[in-house]
């Protein structure tokens, strides 16, 4: 079934056009300027993005992993291998794979992907802990997600009780603290490594002039945790397998040299 069969009210669809919004624009952008700072320092052979096809094309132009891969399960049939070129650059080229997919059932093999970016994905999808599952089992060692939801301990979610708004994207998600999705990734044994609060001005198109601009630089040092949106970055860490000896070994003596031998203690003798 094609992108355009899907209901309208699907969050998810309609988180894409709310990107196209005088808001949405801005939190796009502040989205992207961040995943470029978080994708820095990451390389490899494949990057996974579970929805949001068009967005993230700058950071993931800049990005050092060579292929990148879109997961969505409202894509079209014509979406599947895009060509997206930087007009800013006339010697780079990035090809985007579109597959459609459900979030939290992946057609990928498990250790395979460097690195994963989920737009808000947590906030729209109902099997939220599966969608992580599903992340930690793809991840190579020391593979990242990164991750972008809507804050509810801010002005963002306070909109969230608002009659008129409470069913409209993005208030319409179940939106989660930063503290809650650090639980959830801890479960999973993804480690977090660090956590960016982004949007300070209120969700308000009259917010979004240009005079209003010192409420990003303030809000980040003053009241950096009532962002609108935050991002973490996690990393999958193996546990290190303690070598067990097998029960036949022969104990050591207690100390080198000596002719004392471990003996077992409750035996009665002085």
């Amino acid at each position: 079934m094609k992108a355009c069969d899907k209901r309208d009210d699907d969050p998810l669809a309609a988180l894409a056009k709310w990107y196209q919004s005088p808001v949405g624009r801005h939190v796009a952008a502040a989205e992207n300027a961040c995943l470029e700072r978080l994708l820095a320092d990451s390389f490899g052979y494949y990057l996974i993005q579970l929805g949001a096809f068009g967005q993230f094309q700058e950071a993931a132009q800049a990005c050092r992993i060579r292929h990148r891969l879109v997961l969505d399960e409202t894509l079209n049939e014509c979406a599947d291998g895009v060509q997206l070129t930087d007009a800013s650059s006339t010697t780079k080229a990035l090809t985007v794979t579109g597959i459609r997919s459900q979030p939290y059932r992946l057609p990928l093999a498990s250790a395979s992907v460097d690195a994963v970016i989920l737009p808000h994905t947590l906030d729209f999808c109902t099997q939220a802990h599966e969608v992580l599952r599903e992340v930690e089992r793809i991840l190579i060692p020391e593979g990242r997600v990164i991750l972008f939801c809507f804050n509810p301990l801010s002005t963002w979610g306070l909109m969230r009780w608002l009659p008129r708004r409470c069913r409209r994207v993005p208030w319409c998600g179940s939106q989660s603290t930063p503290f809650h999705v650090g639980d959830r990734l801890r479960l999973l044994g993804l480690q977090q490594e660090t956590r960016e609060m982004l949007v300070f001005r209120p969700p308000l198109r009259r917010a979004y002039i240009s005079q209003l601009d010192w409420m990003e630089s303030v809000g980040g040092r003053y009241w950096s945790m009532f962002g609108g949106v935050f991002a973490v970055r996690a990393v999958k860490r193996l546990k290190p397998l303690t070598p067990l000896r097998p029960r036949w070994m022969q104990r050591a003596r207690l100390l080198p040299g000596s002719a004392m031998e471990p003996t077992a203690r409750g035996n009665g003798n002085a």
